[in-house]
């Protein structure tokens, strides 16, 4: 999963007023976050290999905090790092929704279930946004329900008894749980006051969530046992990937298209990751491409697609 602060409405705004043809330069940042986060997810897989889920996030996310607030300090100066108490407050409580429910749960569940599987359960983000939405009173269009209802059918034939013997539901119930706290930690998001400049309020949340991770994964034991030695070169590498690609180049690249491109064009991450994903999980780990996983997976991302192309119609 990315490590970006989702989308709020000063974002939405500054994306839609940046119009006119779509430059080069655009194209190139969007096929980095295309192809970077929906790699994620096969890093993750190949991390979790031999490294414990919890404790690897930890690290990997801590990393990427410190970097990216040092390039803020770097790039703006140190006062870009300040941050009111409740500002700060704010961060912490949604880097613990998006790093450890988030991505953390998806770690952990990714130690049983596919990468392919977990990127399209997470596809379902969106849906449960529309959910949360509406459980505040706001009434989204009777588009955006059905698609949200698809989704759903979509998210039934994935979970369905049978669509593969080498999964634990444990896993799957672990990635879907992750998905509806990454949505609660983005619908909060925009509602919460965070500081105003959005990199340094994703370095807060990063190392605030990474440190939740070590927490959480010492409680669980990993450390017990514990050997740095066995850990594999690919899972080195791919920990490597996911501190400095997946989460300082994806997330730049992210956050220089809100106000590059209009958000519509950018918010087609949210259906092509689950398909980038499925298709490097078959490639390189030779995951099964079952029909299940095909046709949920299809109706789900299908569905994905109707809400985000009824909900730009709104921004």
């Amino acid at each position: 999963m990315g490590t970006s602060t989702p989308v709020d409405g000063r974002a939405a705004a500054a994306s839609d007023a940046t119009r006119g043809r779509t430059s080069g330069a655009v194209w190139a940042a969007l096929a980095v976050v295309y192809v970077v986060w929906g790699s994620t997810y096969l890093g993750i897989r190949i991390v979790v290999e031999t490294m414990p889920p919890l404790l690897s996030a930890g690290a990997r996310f801590i990393t990427a905090g410190l970097l990216l607030a040092a390039v803020v300090a770097w790039r703006y100066g140190p006062a870009a790092l300040r941050a009111t108490r409740a500002q700060l407050g704010s961060a912490v409580l949604v880097g613990l929704m998006l790093v450890l429910g988030g991505n953390g749960l998806v770690a952990l569940a990714e130690t049983s279930v596919p990468s392919g599987l977990a990127a399209l359960l997470v596809a379902a983000v969106p849906m449960w946004v529309v959910v949360l939405r509406a459980s505040t009173g706001d009434r989204p269009p009777r588009s955006t329900l059905g698609g949200v209802l698809v989704g759903l059918a979509g998210l039934a034939v994935l979970t369905g008894p049978g669509f593969s013997g080498s999964v634990r539901l444990s896993g799957v119930l672990l990635v879907l749980a992750a998905s509806v706290l990454w949505s609660l930690g983005s619908f909060s998001s925009a509602r919460l006051p965070l500081p105003a400049n959005p990199f340094t309020g994703s370095a807060y949340q990063m190392v605030a969530g990474g440190a939740a991770d070590v927490i959480v994964g010492l409680l669980r034991g990993e450390h017990r046992g514990l050997d740095p030695g066995a850990f594999s070169t690919a899972s080195w590498l791919a920990l490597g990937y996911l501190a400095l690609i997946g989460s300082l180049v994806g997330f730049t690249a992210y956050v220089w298209l809100l106000r590059a491109a209009p958000l519509s064009l950018v918010s087609t991450y949210a259906y092509v990751n689950p398909v980038v994903a499925v298709a490097l999980g078959a490639l390189i780990l030779d995951e099964a491409l079952t029909w299940p996983i095909l046709v949920g997976g299809g109706i789900v991302v299908v569905a994905v697609g109707v809400i985000v192309s009824t909900e730009r119609g709104r921004k």
